[in-house]
């Protein structure tokens, strides 16, 4: 196992014992029952905590240096203007006239609990509805831009994680060379892709729109994290709640952009981006398990990752992805998505 780059060499919540974080709730002015259960996240902290009076809340402890108070804020104005207009979210609580607090050296949110289950993605209806869903979303997020947020596009995404990749000790000698060709190669592709979709429009997205993020309740679908909310393409928040063959996808989207049109105009260019954005996706991937793989939480969740097999895994998959972004977009085929 090769050792991890200096910026990684931190765990960040070694001090996060229970105790500290019921002190930190009770510093809000809330008093907890002494229940606290971890919730499944890798990126931040998150508990189910039990308060006095018979409720729950869920606290999230957001990991230090990701963002800036001023990136955490734009999320929770994100969101509360979304519960504003109406939109299925789960936004911050304020308490004292705030959303963002501060204890211990760490700073959290508090969220009210929302209930629900798996949506059921291989049903049209339910696509059609997250369709509707993500399109009122988006008619809120292209309203104001966001400032201290990064763009999901192929520097952020793409350019950056990978020379860090190459920067680090993480490539074994054995396929270092092969990662560095694949790799290029692909982003050489993002980059024409990119270009030859022209200037498709950026909005404030979910940005990690998966399955896994959602849960849908009687009234239906709730989005229940913006952690990873940033400007981009709308089509980002649509392709991840796409499976199977490319036949079965088209259908599922064509579900989805029934919906969506309803309460959107959706640019057919941005089809163009899927691949890239996959990508783009699996390059970002790869160094987010790598950066943090000094928090505790990574090498037991992620016990495969970093070795030789691992990373001629990924030489396959990126030179597959060339060769997908340079075919023409199986998307525009069917009638209804052009």
């Amino acid at each position: 196992m090769t050792h991890p780059p200096p910026e990684s060499l931190d765990t960040p919540y070694a001090d996060l014992d229970p105790q500290r974080v019921l002190d930190a709730v009770d510093s809000v002015g809330l008093r907890c029952d002494g229940s606290l259960l971890q919730l499944n996240s890798f990126e931040n902290r998150v508990y189910l905590l039990g308060l006095d009076d018979g409720g729950q809340l869920v606290a999230k402890f957001y990991r230090p240096r990701r963002w800036s108070d001023e990136a955490i804020l734009e999320e929770h104005a994100f969101c509360l203007e979304l519960e504003q207009e109406e939109v299925p979210a789960v936004p911050p609580l304020a308490f004292g006239g705030r959303t963002l607090h501060h204890a211990g050296g760490h700073r959290f949110a508090l969220f009210r609990r929302q209930r629900g289950r798996a949506p059921e993605l291989e049903q049209e209806q339910t696509l059609e509805w997250l369709g509707r869903f993500l399109g009122r979303l988006h008619a809120v997020g292209q309203r104001a831009a966001y400032r201290a947020r990064p763009a999901l596009d192929p520097r952020s995404f793409g350019f950056e994680p990978r020379d860090w990749i190459v920067a680090s000790d993480w490539l074994p000698p054995e396929v270092r060379a092969s990662w560095i060709d694949a790799s290029t190669r692909a982003l050489e592709e993002v980059q024409r892709v990119w270009q030859g979709a022209g200037r498709v429009r950026s909005l404030r997205l979910h940005g990690d729109c998966h399955a896994g993020n959602l849960q849908w309740s009687e009234q239906g679908p709730y989005f229940v994290d913006f952690d990873d909310s940033r400007s981009g393409p709308a089509v980002q928040d649509l392709w991840m709640l796409l499976s199977g063959d490319p036949a079965q996808a088209r259908e599922q989207l064509c579900a989805l952009l029934r919906g969506y049109r309803m309460f959107a105009e959706f640019d057919p260019r941005e089809l163009q981006l899927v691949e890239a954005l996959r990508t783009l996706r699996l390059l970002h991937y790869s160094a987010w398990i790598a950066r943090r793989w000094n928090d505790p939480a990574f090498p037991a969740g992620f016990p495969w990752f970093g070795d030789a097999r691992y990373w001629q895994q990924r030489v396959v998959e990126l030179r597959d992805q060339v060769e997908l972004m340079r075919q023409p977009p199986p998307w525009l085929a069917p009638a209804g998505l052009a």
